[in-house]
């Protein structure tokens, strides 16, 4: 194997994982029409920067054992079994007010604009008090977010508004 390339895992990065095998590219988006979006210059220098596969397969809705070993077998590597699943929660809480809802993001300007949310939402998700619900608005599963605030004992829902619009809403309970 050429030393270059880099062994396929769930914590693999999206862009790095491009970089090493540009061919994967296509096959990404040929096994989740949703990574159509990779295509985006600026979607590809923000989101694919900093998501793995394991969060890709969340927003793609796809589970990551199949993702990382439909990867893996194109460019000849060993398939994996039990690759562990990001868990989002889809079901509204019972924390869940929105009388709550005290503070919210639009990450789409920031995505479009080619800067990177996840700095802002983070510093904003270190100062949420407990009780208080902050709510950002995405035009896909954030799942990098999730990942990084569920690290936090941050929990969150995620509700599906439109094709392309979601809305998480995160509460620290202590």
């Amino acid at each position: 194997m050429d030393q270059n390339k880099i062994i396929i895992s769930p914590k693999t990065k999206v862009l790095a994982l491009i970089e090493a095998y540009p061919q994967l590219e296509e096959t990404l988006i040929d096994y989740v029409p949703a990574f159509e979006k990779l295509r985006n210059p600026v979607l590809r220098k923000t989101v694919a920067r900093i998501a793995t596969l394991q969060q890709a397969a969340v927003i793609g809705n796809v589970k990551v054992e199949e993702l990382i070993n439909v990867l893996r077998k194109e460019v000849g590597q060993d398939l994996i079994a039990g690759a562990a699943e990001q868990e989002i929660n889809t079901v509204r809480p019972g924390w869940f007010d929105h009388g709550l809802v005290k503070q919210e993001t639009d990450i789409r300007p920031m995505l479009a604009a080619g800067e990177q949310p996840v700095n802002q939402v983070m510093a904003d998700l270190n100062r949420l008090e407990p009780g208080v619900i902050y709510r950002v608005i995405a035009p896909f599963v954030p799942a990098p977010l999730i990942e990084k605030a569920s690290s936090l004992k941050i929990d969150h829902w995620l509700e599906q508004e439109a094709a392309e619009l979601f809305h998480v809403y995160f509460h620290r309970t202590e």
